[in-house]
């Protein structure tokens, strides 16, 4: 079974530095042309189902794929969603530094109820489709939380800036999910 996590294609905040967390920014023009570059090499691969987010950056994203590669079933996951950054959505990092010089988000959703909740989406769904291939379309702060687990904290939060319309392909077989490989492009996989 190969479970895809794709991060969405790039919006006007991302282009910013902003960070966004459950602020529903679209994707711009850039990102679109990202997510269509992406779909050339998910096409490689027959996939059975997508699961996304319901934010709109991550939904566009995921529609986009579904059309391209054969209109394959699409479901929403509330625990997909971004982390919430609280006070500090909606701010660059220079701009957060100065507004929280001690490190700490007012009203951040905790890192511990981001990894167990999108862990156990994970699980849940690898579980619910085992046998078939699925893609998971949500964001950095998720994506990178369940890197962090698979990994046992050697990339993920804190260490992996995941780039816009990323891939990170994982592999399970038994009841073992590893991580293949993790945040690249589709011109970076192209050239494999």
């Amino acid at each position: 079974m190969q479970i895809c996590l794709f991060r969405h294609g790039e919006t006007d905040w991302n282009s910013l530095g902003k960070v966004q967390g459950r602020d529903d920014i679209p994707l711009n023009l850039a990102g679109i042309e990202q997510v269509n570059e992406a779909v050339k090499y998910l096409k490689k691969f027959k996939w059975d189902i997508i699961i996304t987010s319901p934010l709109s950056r991550a939904k566009m994203s995921a529609e986009i794929i579904s059309k391209e590669i054969g209109n394959i079933k699409m479901l929403e996951e509330i625990d997909f969603i971004e982390r919430d950054y609280g006070e500090a959505s909606g701010m660059t990092l220079d701009e957060i530094s100065l507004t929280f010089p001690d490190g700490k988000w007012i009203e951040t959703e905790p890192y511990e109820i981001l990894q167990n909740r999108t862990v156990n989406a994970l699980l849940k769904y690898t579980k619910e489709y085992d046998g078939n291939d699925i893609i998971i379309v949500s964001h950095g702060g998720t994506i990178n939380s369940i890197l962090t687990y698979l990994s046992e904290n050697e990339i993920g939060t804190g260490k992996t800036f995941l780039k816009n319309a990323c891939i990170s392909l994982l592999e399970k077989t038994d009841d073992k999910i590893k991580i293949i490989y993790y945040n690249k492009t589709a011109d970076e996989l192209l050239e494999d």
